[in-house]
């Protein structure tokens, strides 16, 4: 195998425009470097919420895309763990084009892969103390933990993470239809969404333990005030809501007005940052493999839509990805195009 002269990627030529498929080339693999055949990528709602962002994005063209998995086309000088053909699964690179993954090939620095275990389908493949540190499987013992949006992506990993640093109640809502699926992935309390998820919801299913924070995995302005009152009611010192977009003023003003004091952190988690390689290497390591937690049954990947056409049915599924999916991530597969 190997990486072709040329292949199709999906390019954003200005803010706003959409995806024109091309032709382009990848340069050299340089040391620590595999190339990558692209088998499938995600839809994410940051692939679309950007581009629409006037101004916000100054270089263009652009290749979005950040979460796939692939097989091992090619290998940099120096590479000796991976192999040509091991499949992989990994976090694309976002504004560096030769390193995202609306494309048929890309390529990647080693450290920032993790084998797919065998039992795991690339459609499946593609955040206290980290369980894997010392004593990090019990960061949250005695404690509980509310995840707003359990049914999403960021939802289902971020309670699961949760479960396996030893949080001793793990508290998220979803609609009626995901509830007995988000328990069977180790939620102890789902509450229904909309009917059943109100502040004295959240609090009476905490009980007594002391809540640790509120992670909002979706974010929008409704949520992040939602998270702040949860905390004041439980009377959660020292804490904070956790989101995934930038705070809200009106929920970081909510959060200094009563007592107790609620700050609102947004935190971008890039696995490619340099200064946050501490966090994402060890997590590929121990999420991959036939050792991994995900061969172990100890993670699960989301449950996934795969929507044929390749590169081409892109912008139908930008556009579904939009117009809301719940409980399951759209999938295309690049070298179908």
């Amino acid at each position: 195998m190997a990486i072709p002269e040329t292949f199709k990627a999906a390019l954003v030529t200005k803010s706003g425009a959409e995806n024109t498929i091309t032709d382009r080339s990848l340069p050299p693999l340089e040391t620590g470097e595999v190339g990558i055949k692209i088998t499938a990528t995600a839809i994410n709602p940051v692939d679309w919420k950007l581009r629409e962002i006037s101004g916000f994005l100054k270089e263009f063209p652009l290749i979005f895309g950040t979460d796939a998995a692939g097989e091992i086309a090619a290998l940099g000088p120096g590479v000796s763990y991976f192999a040509v053909g091991d499949c992989v699964f990994f976090q694309g690179i976002i504004y560096k084009n030769n390193f995202s993954t609306f494309q048929q090939y890309c390529k990647m620095p080693t450290h920032l892969l993790a084998r797919t275990p065998s039992s795991v389908t690339d459609e499946q493949g593609y955040g206290m103390s980290a369980p894997w540190d010392e004593g990090g499987d019990k960061a949250g013992n005695g404690k509980a933990v509310v995840i707003l949006g359990g049914s999403s992506s960021v939802g289902q990993y971020a309670f699961q993470m949760a479960k396996l640093s030893g949080f001793e109640k793990i508290v998220t809502n979803s609609s009626a239809e995901h509830i007995e699926f988000l328990k069977g992935l180790g939620a102890d309390v789902v509450l229904e969404r909309g009917s059943k998820d109100a502040t004295e919801d959240f609090v009476a299913a905490i009980g007594d333990l002391p809540l640790a924070f509120v992670y909002d995995a979706i974010s929008a302005k409704a949520t992040q005030a939602q998270g702040v009152k949860i905390l004041q009611a439980a009377n959660a010192k020292d804490s904070c809501v956790v989101t995934v977009l930038p705070a809200d003023s009106e929920a970081e003003e909510l959060g200094k007005s009563h007592e107790p004091k609620v700050a609102v952190k947004a935190i971008w988690g890039a696995g490619s940052d340099p200064n946050l390689l501490f966090l994402s290497e060890p997590l590929m390591k121990h999420l991959g493999g036939e050792e991994g937690w995900i061969a172990k049954g100890r993670f699960v990947p989301n449950r996934t839509v795969v929507v044929p056409g390749g590169l081409g049915a892109l912008e139908a599924t930008l556009a579904k990805n939009k117009e809301g999916i719940s409980g399951r991530k759209f999938i295309i597969k690049p070298s179908e195009t």
